[in-house]
Formats: structure tokens, C-alpha cells, sequence
């Protein structure tokens, strides 16, 4: 009796790799959905050739229904890769999930007249394989994206150093809690790399002061006095110092000013330091005879 060839999904990548991976590759230069510029040809061969590869170990344990089965560990790490690098390069869930659906057509193809479960299987393999590197895609571009919040928060939240022990945190913009934890660990981190005394937070560019910001606020001022400095609040308009007793908001522990200047200027008394206005005669005023310091 003549023994009947198999048709398994496995044997098959097996048999006929080079020619779904040559068709495979053609419909993925030919999709509208992939872009050519962010990843080459040679890589994109070189990303499907491994895929192939661990497709066909995964086939090979007969195991379709179950995508986090350890027999498809390779697959999922050979997606998951790609998604991530896909997601850090811009391209879209659909561009990302185009990867493994475009693999359906040739794949079908070499299964030719195979039974239906074949197909039934693979169809639903690739459909779980898709969707995987949607998730995965999701999940790398959320980390991306709170990468980038962070980086603006930190951007937003600059440290300077106006004088030899003294520090300013000019704050623009509304602060919720995860801004105060970034601006907390800048100033802290600014007040251990300087070994400033004084750190003056300016608030004119908060638009609102709540019962919330006022707590963020003191909670940095806590956290500032832990690591051996004093804080000054400066920017506190007519708006904010009603609000602020409206609400009932106690800052009795905290020296407060209408504006950064007045906040500098104590700044440089407590730090024993001063600064006086230069007096020209009026020779040097009319232009006539030498500046003294030169």
C-alpha cells in the first residue's frame, strides 16, 4: 500500500521554506501597509527567515491552540523583538500585526490541497501570532510614550543655580503627582551634587494653586529640608495668597515671596552675601575719562 505523504504544517515549512519565504517577501515589499525606509531588505529577509525558522519548531509540536505553550517560546521571542523595535520606529499596530498576516496567502498556498484541519491550524495560529505582536506592539509603545512624559517633565523642571548656596526651581504649568515626585528627585538630587543651603520654588507660572498643589508644594519643601536646605516660595500673586487662605492651606512654616527677586534677595542675606548697585562718577556717565576698574 502506498504510504500517503504527510501534510503537516510542520513538513511543510519544512519542504517548501525557500519558496513561501520568496513569496512571503514579495508580498510584504507589496503591501500597502509596510514601509521601506525604516527597516532594509535585508533585514526585513533576515526577520522573516528566523520567524520561519521558529514557526517551524513550533509546528513541530503539534500544538496550535496554545501560543504560550514552551514549544512556541522561540516564535514569541523572534515577534516580540520585532514588535518592539517596530513600535520604537513609529510603525503602526496594523504595520507591526501585517508582519505575520501577509505570511497567510503563501502559506496557504504551499498547503495546497492539504486537509482542512491544516489549514484550519495554521489560520488560527497566525491569527494568535498576529495578535500577540499587537499586544506586544501596545505594550512597547505605552513604555515609549511614558518615557518621553518623563523626559518632558524632567525638561520642564529645570534646577538652576543662581549663586554660590542657592538654588531655583522655576515650575511652569499645572503639578500633579507625578510632576512633584520628578521635581522633588531633581531638586534633592541638585541639592546633594551643589550642597545648596537655600532652594527657591517660583510658582508664577503655575496658572492655579489648590489644596493639592499646596500639598505637592510642601511635600518638596519637606523632602528639601531632609537633605539640609531651606525653601522659599516665590511667585505668590494676589490670586494664589486668596486662594490660599480660602482654602485654608497652612504655609506658616514656609517663607513665601511676592516675586523670584525678593526670594533672591533674602536668599543672599541669609546666606550672609549682599549685592550693591555700582555708583559711576560723572565723568564715566558722560563718557568722558577712564571706568575705574580698568
Amino acid at each position: 500500500m502506498e504510504q500517503k505523504p504527510s501534510n503537516s504544517l510542520a513538513d511543510t515549512l519544512a519542504q517548501r521554506e525557500p519558496e513561501i519565504l520568496s513569496e512571503w517577501m514579495a508580498m510584504q515589499r507589496n503591501s500597502a501597509a509596510r514601509r521601506a525606509d525604516p527597516i532594509g531588505e535585508g533585514d526585513l529577509q533576515r526577520q522573516s527567515k528566523e520567524f520561519l525558522a521558529a514557526l517551524r519548531q513550533g509546528a513541530s509540536s503539534g500544538i496550535f491552540d496554545d501560543i504560550l505553550a514552551p514549544a512556541w517560546a522561540p516564535a514569541r521571542e523572534v515577534l516580540a523583538d520585532i514588535s518592539r523595535s517596530r513600535a520604537r520606529l513609529g510603525f503602526t499596530p496594523t504595520e507591526t500585526a501585517t508582519f505575520v498576516f501577509s505570511l497567510k496567502q503563501p502559506l496557504f498556498r504551499a498547503l495546497g490541497d492539504s486537509a482542512k484541519d491544516e489549514h484550519w491550524n495554521a489560520n488560527l495560529l497566525l491569527d494568535k501570532l498576529g495578535l500577540f505582536t499587537t499586544e506586544v506592539y501596545q505594550k512597547s509603545r505605552e513604555e515609549v510614550i511614558q518615557k518621553q512624559q518623563r523626559e518632558m517633565l524632567e525638561l520642564s523642571t529645570p534646577v538652576v543655580k543662581l549663586w554660590d548656596g542657592v538654588l531655583a526651581l522655576p515650575l511652569i504649568g499645572t503639578l500633579d503627582s507625578e510632576r512633584t515626585q520628578v521635581v522633588m528627585e531633581s531638586l534633592l538630587q541638585s541639592i546633594v551634587e551643589s550642597g545648596a543651603g537655600i532652594a527657591i520654588i517660583d510658582i508664577t507660572g503655575v496658572p492655579t494653586v489648590d489644596t493639592l498643589v499646596a500639598q505637592h508644594l510642601m511635600k518638596t519643601v519637606a523632602a528639601a529640608r531632609l537633605m539640609g536646605a531651606e525653601c522659599i516660595i516665590s511667585g505668590i500673586r494676589p490670586q494664589i495668597a486668596a486662594t490660599i487662605v480660602h482654602l485654608g492651606v497652612e504655609l506658616r512654616t514656609v517663607v513665601t515671596k511676592a516675586t523670584l527677586a525678593d526670594a533672591f534677595a533674602l536668599a543672599l542675606r541669609r546666606t550672609g552675601q549682599t549685592i550693591q548697585r555700582a555708583h559711576r562718577n560723572s565723568t564715566v556717565e558722560a563718557g568722558l575719562g577712564t571706568h575705574p576698574d580698568s
